[in-house]
């Protein structure tokens, strides 16, 4: 099997980018071990997060620091015997965070959010998709006024710096809100831009649909098995349904990019941040109505199609260890003296390992000693939001267009020069 263009990974930025190259008339085959969506674009909060142009820092605080040090939080939880090998990318993490860096930071990074939800319209309204969105934005649900204020003020700055838009909720708007909610709340604030998506998972598969629509085929395989190709020049994979061949790869393949791009001589420090899920029933005629974060206990509730899903913050641990769902178990038992859910309505936890890169950008550019490679990888907690943007940077780029940003603050040499 030969295409033009072979995409390794069929999470969401995979399939976004795959769905760009197609429409600039490549011929595309798409590969994955897993059916497209089923790993990390699966299981997040279903957030297309415009207004999250300020990447997730490391704590600059020495006492908060301490305190997600005793291990006990929902929004942070590490494994001891991980911490050795993550000292690397923590640290650099930590450095990257400080005030100054993290707002330059933020300041190259916001437009790729700024584009978030108008690249999403494009492929939603072409798969036939609408029908699993909602455009009425997510709540942050406070129990201080100490963290109200603090959010406010960085709130306005938003607004003032990158035109965010959002509404400030006193404890009657909350309860009006959401009457089913405990009176645990003294308010919130409702960011009005992002857009929620029902079913994740659903979402990646319209796109995949239309993907196939455009004359795109995803075939099952190991992307770990990519070499040069033995007959000139290009790529070559192995696949169930043979080898496929294609004059270029883009490497989508979130945090399991590392073992291809380690083969390639390339050392990315990719850290991982693995996260939990769980649905639940909600009791009685209880109805939740928002995407709702529980601000100081950092945990989310999002009334997703299969239930009311529970997500948890990060895990600092190996990828591949064992789950260890100590922080659900935590959120769970908070979450239910602030809502009342019921029975839960999966078999198990789920759980999924975000890539993240030290400096909170992700990776996003052709390689620099390899012909033929791209790589498209490492956004950390904005997976889902940044795929269709990252697709059509891709896509541009490929085949010889000017990217409608400039994507020179995403670019591999930053980390291989």
């Amino acid at each position: 099997m030969t295409a033009d263009t072979i995409v390794l990974g069929a999470g969401i930025v995979g399939v976004s980018t795959a769905i760009h190259l197609a429409r600039r008339g490549r011929s595309v085959v798409l590969v994955d071990r897993r059916t497209p969506g089923e790993e990390t674009s699966f299981g997040n909060a279903g957030l297309i997060q415009r207004e999250g142009v300020v990447p997730y820092g490391f704590p600059q605080n020495l006492g908060l620091i301490l305190r997600y040090g005793l291990n006990n939080r929902i929004d942070a939880h590490y494994h001891i015997q991980a911490m050795l090998k993550l000292v690397p990318f923590l640290s650099r993490y930590w450095w990257h965070s400080n005030k100054s860096r993290h707002e330059a930071i933020a300041r190259a990074y916001a437009p790729l959010i700024e584009n978030s939800i108008s690249e999403h319209k494009d492929l939603i309204e072409a798969a036939g998709a609408e029908h699993l969105i909602r455009k009425d934005g997510w709540v942050e649900a406070f129990r201080s006024n100490g963290v109200r204020d603090t959010e406010f003020a960085e709130a306005d700055r938003l607004v003032r710096e990158y035109g965010i838009s959002y509404t400030r909720l006193d404890k009657a708007d909350l309860a009006k809100a959401e009457p089913h909610l405990s009176r645990d709340f003294i308010g919130g604030l409702k960011w009005n831009d992002p857009w929620s998506v029902r079913d994740p998972h659903g979402l990646t598969s319209a796109y995949l649909k239309y993907f196939e629509s455009l004359g795109g085929r995803f075939v099952t395989g190991d992307a770990t098995t990519l070499s040069p190709r033995a007959s000139g020049a290009g790529w070559q994979v192995k696949t169930d349904e043979g080898l496929v061949e294609g004059k270029d790869v883009v490497l989508a393949l979130g945090p399991w990019a590392e073992e291809v791009t380690r083969k390639l001589g390339y050392n990315f420090l990719l850290g991982v941040k693995r996260g939990y899920h769980m649905h639940y029933a909600p009791a009685g005629n209880a109805k939740l109505n928002n995407w709702l974060m529980d601000k100081e206990r950092g945990y989310f509730l999002a009334p997703m199609n299969k239930g009311i899903r529970l997500t948890t913050g990060a895990e600092f641990a190996y990828r591949d260890a064992p789950k260890s769902p100590v922080q659900l178990d935590r959120a769970e038992r908070v979450a239910r003296t602030i809502f009342p859910l019921a029975e839960r309505l999966d078999a198990e936890p789920w759980m999924g390992a975000r890539p993240c890169t030290p400096d909170m950008m992700p990776i996003i550019g052709k390689a620099p000693r390899h012909q033929g490679v791209w790589f498209a990888f490492g956004h950390a907690h904005h997976g889902l939001t940044l795929g269709p943007v990252t697709g059509r940077l891709i896509a541009e780029a490929m085949t010889g267009e000017k990217p409608f940003l400039d994507i020179s603050a995403y670019r591999p040499e930053r980390f291989n020069p």
